[in-house]
C-alpha cells in the first residue's frame, strides 16, 4: 500500500493555506483520529474526528507485551483512519504513540505491521515530546499571557506535569501514573470496594511538584485528557474545543465521592459514561485532584484539547513556516535541556555560552560536517548538559553526565536522540569513542558517526570557555587548505583558552583531517 506523507525533514516545496492535515494519537486507552482544514497557523475547521476504543495498555501494564488481538484491532483502526484521509484528500499527517507503546516489548512489531499493512508511519514518542505537543495545543487555545501555569495531561499510561508560559515549557516530568495503569495494577476482582480507593489515594500521594516549579508561583492549573473533560461535564460545565471550562477543586472532590459510591454499571447507566471511560474515571480524578492540591490551586482550567490537537498545530507549523519552526524547535530544545540542567544545579551561564559557541561552529562549518538541522539541536542540548555530572562529583563527571542524560527525557527529542546527546556529554572531555565502550557501540553505525562529528565540535566550543568566564565572546571559523582557523573575539590574552584548544582539539583534527589553529598563533 502506498505511503502518505509523514514529514520528517523540510519539505522541498512549502504548502500554503488552506491546508488539510490529519493526526493520529495511539494512546493506552483508545486511538484517536482528527482531520482539519487550516486557514491560518492555528485556525482550522474539523473535517473528521473519531475515537476507537482499542485499549493497548490493558495487557502491557501487566505483562509488558501487546496481545495479538489488540494489535489486530489497532491495525484495523489505522486502516479506517487512512481511508478517511484518502476520502478527504489529505496528503500530510503525523501518527504518534504514547505510554503503552513506549513500554511494550513487542511494540516494534505493531509499528512494522502498520507500515506494511496500512502504509502509515507510526512514531513512538517520549513523555517529554508528548508534553510538548500538548503544550502546542494549549498555546493555540488558551491565552497564557505573561503568567506561569502548571499543565497536567493524563493519559491511560502516564501523566505529564509541566510548568509552562507563553515562551514554552520551563520544566516537565512524566510519571507512570496513567488511568488504565492504575486500574490494572491496583484493582483486584472481588476486593472490598473501599480498598481500591485507599490504594489509589496513597499511590497518587507519591506525585510531587518540585520546589523549583512552585518557586515560579504559577497562576493556576490547566488540565487535558478525556477524563478531565468528562469530569467537567459531570460538574455541569461545557467542555468543548475552543471553549475553556473551569472545574473547582471542591466540585472535583465531590465527584470523587460520588464516583466511589457508584458501581461500574451505575456509572454507565446513571451518568452516561462510555464503558471504556466508566472504569478509569475514578483513578483519573484522584490523580487530577492530587496535582491541583499540591499546586495550591482551587480550580482547574479545562480547554478540551489534547495531544492530537497539538500534533495538528505542530505539523502545520512545520509544513508552512519551516525555517521559523526549526528556529523555534531549537529554542525549545535548549529550554528543555536547561530545565533538566537546573535540577542538577549546573553552571547555566557556562552551559548556555558553550551552546551558543557550538551552534555558531556548526553553522559556519556546514560544508565540512554535512550534518542535518536535527543534529544542530542535538548538539545544542548536549552543550547545555555536558557538565551536569558535576552534581554527582567533578571526578569523572563526563561519565556521570552520560548517565544522568541517558536516564532522562528532554522535550523535542526521541530516545534515540537522547542516547546521542548522552554520548556527546560523555565525550566532551577525556577519552574518545572506542570499540570497548558499550554505550557507544550499541548505537547504530550512522549515529556513531554523528557522535564523533558533533563531539568534535563540542570539545572545541567547551575549550573556548575553559575558565567559565565567557572570555571568548564569539568565534569565526574558516577552512584554509588543511587547517581550520579560528578567529576569537573576547577579552584578555585568552591564553588558557588557546591551551585548552591544543588539548581538546585532537578529536576535531582526527575527524576532519584539519589542523586547528587560532588566528595569529600558528606554530
Amino acid at each position: 500500500m502506498p505511503q502518505l506523507s509523514a514529514p520528517k525533514k523540510s519539505p522541498k516545496s512549502l504548502p500554503a493555506f488552506p491546508l488539510r492535515v490529519a493526526a493520529v494519537d495511539v494512546g493506552s486507552n483508545a486511538m484517536r483520529f482528527i482531520a482539519g482544514e487550516f486557514r491560518g497557523a492555528t485556525e482550522y475547521e474539523t473535517l473528521a474526528e473519531q475515537r476507537m476504543p482499542v485499549r493497548l495498555g490493558h495487557d502491557v501494564f501487566l505483562t509488558g507485551k501487546l496481545p495479538r488481538e489488540a494489535m489486530d484491532a489497532a491495525v484495523e483502526a489505522m486502516k479506517g483512519f487512512r481511508g478517511q484521509m484518502e476520502s478527504l484528500g489529505i496528503d500530510h499527517y503525523r501518527a504518534v504513540a504514547t505510554s503503552a507503546m513506549r513500554e511494550s516489548r513487542n511494540g516494534g512489531e505493531l509499528v512494522q505491521r502498520i507500515r506494511d499493512e496500512v502504509g502509515l508511519e507510526l512514531e513512538v514518542i517520549t513523555g517529554a515530546e508528548e508534553a510538548r505537543l500538548v503544550y502546542e495545543a494549549i498555546r493555540a487555545s488558551v491565552p497564557l499571557e505573561s503568567h506561569k501555569w502548571i499543565l497536567v495531561d493524563l493519559g491511560g499510561g502516564s501523566v505529564e506535569v509541566s510548568l509552562v508560559d507563553a515562551s514554552g515549557i520551563l520544566w516537565s516530568e512524566s510519571h507512570v501514573m496513567g488511568s488504565v495503569r492504575l486500574l490494572e495494577e491496583l484493582s483486584v476482582s472481588g476486593e472490598e470496594p473501599g480498598r481500591f480507593q485507599r490504594l489509589l489515594r496513597e499511590y497518587a500521594a507519591t506525585l510531587q511538584i518540585p520546589v523549583i516549579a512552585q518557586q515560579w508561583n504559577p497562576r493556576g492549573v490547566i488540565a487535558t485528557g478525556g477524563n478531565i473533560e468528562a469530569l467537567a461535564r459531570l460538574a455541569g460545565g461545557r467542555a468543548a474545543r475552543g471553549k475553556v471550562t473551569r472545574l473547582s477543586l471542591a466540585d472535583l472532590r465531590g465527584l470523587i465521592e460520588m464516583l466511589s459510591r457508584l458501581s461500574y454499571r451505575q456509572r454507565v447507566e446513571e451518568l452516561g459514561l462510555r464503558e471504556d471511560r466508566a472504569d478509569v474515571i475514578l483513578p483519573a480524578s484522584m490523580v487530577y485532584e492530587r496535582v491541583i492540591s499540591v499546586s495550591g490551586a482551587d480550580e482547574v482550567l479545562v480547554p478540551a484539547v489534547g495531544l492530537k490537537d497539538g500534533v495538528l498545530v505542530d505539523l502545520v507549523d512545520d509544513l508552512v513556516t519551516h525555517q521559523e519552526h526549526e528556529d523555534r524547535k531549537d529554542r525549545q530544545a535548549v529550554a528543555g535541556a536547561v530545565s533538566l540542567g537546573r535540577r542538577y544545579m549546573f553552571d547555566e551561564t557556562h552551559a548556555q555560552h558553550v551552546a551558543r559557541l557550538a551552534g555558531s561552529l556548526f553553522d559556519q562549518l556546514r560544508k565540512l560536517h554535512k550534518l542535518e538541522p536535527t543534529d544542530r539541536r542535538i548538539l545544542l542540548a548536549a552543550a547545555v548538559l555536558h557538565d551536569i555530572g558535576v552534581y554527582v562529583g567533578y571526578k569523572k563527571h563526563h561519565k556521570h553526565s552520560f548517565y544522568l542524560v541517558s536516564q532522562s527525557e528532554i522535550p523535542e527529542f526521541t530516545q534515540r536522540e537522547i542516547d546521542i546527546i548522552a554520548n556527546l556529554a560523555r565525550y566532551h572531555r577525556k577519552g574518545v569513542p572506542a570499540e570497548h565502550h558499550d554505550h557507544f557501540t550499541r548505537l547504530p553505525e550512522e549515529d556513531r558517526a554523528r557522535v564523533i562529528k558533533l563531539a568534535s565540535l563540542l570539545r572545541v566550543a567547551d575549550a573556548l570557555d575553559r575558565e567559565h568566564i565567557q572570555a571568548v565572546a564569539s568565534v569565526r571559523a574558516r577552512v584554509v587548505k588543511d587547517r581550520c582557523i579560528l578567529e576569537l573575539e573576547g577579552t584578555g590574552d585568552l591564553l588558557l583558552e588557546r591551551w585548552a584548544l591544543r588539548r581538546k582539539g585532537g578529536l576535531f583534527e582526527d575527524t576532519f583531517s584539519l589542523k586547528v589553529e587560532v588566528a595569529g598563533t600558528a606554530e
